[in-house]
């Protein structure tokens, strides 16, 4: 809890309470907040997604988070570095973790790169490292956790790997991403060097 001045326009009223618009309440996390949770918030904020088999449209944009945080805020500065981390492609909160564990460490892969099989069906990764060849992928046992999903996976994975941009492909669960993340790093940056002492 914190105590912070708010405009007629930083508030809404829903179920008969008052609330701050989610642009506020995304904005104060990114001022006062863990850095890993604002984030994830933020990119979950900022994506389009299916809830309940309806497309959700973004709760915030980046326009308006920029525009909110501009001119003199305590926490404005630091706020401002940490929008810049943002990701709208983000597809889950392990996937923005991932992501920022590898930011960390100075490794910046393409966020939900896009590929074609060469039977011509469109693939989405989570994380591509193009020029070594190097296919990230993390994963909840929510969203891939039934039988279907699991053979939707094994297909899509086979599929993936018949790719020529893709020579290596690593798969890390959520546990790994928020509990293991120094392990998945290293294994990250093994596969790299591996990949570019074998190119030619």
């Amino acid at each position: 809890m914190h105590r912070a001045s708010l405009a007629p326009g930083d508030v809404v009223t829903r179920w008969g309470l008052r609330l701050t618009t989610p642009t506020r309440t995304v904005v104060d996390l990114l001022r006062t907040g863990d850095r890993d949770e604002a984030l994830v918030a933020v990119d979950s904020a900022l994506t389009r997604r299916t809830v309940g088999g309806v497309r959700r449209v973004p709760l915030v944009t980046l326009a308006a988070l920029t525009a909110a945080l501009e001119g003199p805020l305590r926490g404005g500065s630091g706020a401002r570095s940490r929008l810049r981390l943002a990701d709208p492609k983000a597809g889950s909160p392990a996937e923005t973790i991932a992501r920022l564990r590898m930011h960390d460490a100075g490794l910046h892969p393409e966020s939900q790169a896009e590929l074609r099989t060469p039977d011509g069906r469109r693939r989405c990764l989570d994380f591509l490292f193009r020029a070594e060849g190097l296919a990230v992928e993390a994963e909840g046992y929510a969203y891939h956790g039934t039988r279907a999903a699991h053979r939707q996976d094994i297909a899509r994975f086979n599929q993936v790997l018949q790719c020529p941009e893709v020579r290596l492909l690593l798969r890390y669960t959520a546990t790994d991403v928020f509990y293991r993340p120094a392990r998945m790093i290293e294994e990250i940056r093994a596969a790299l060097a591996q990949a570019e002492t074998g190119m030619p």
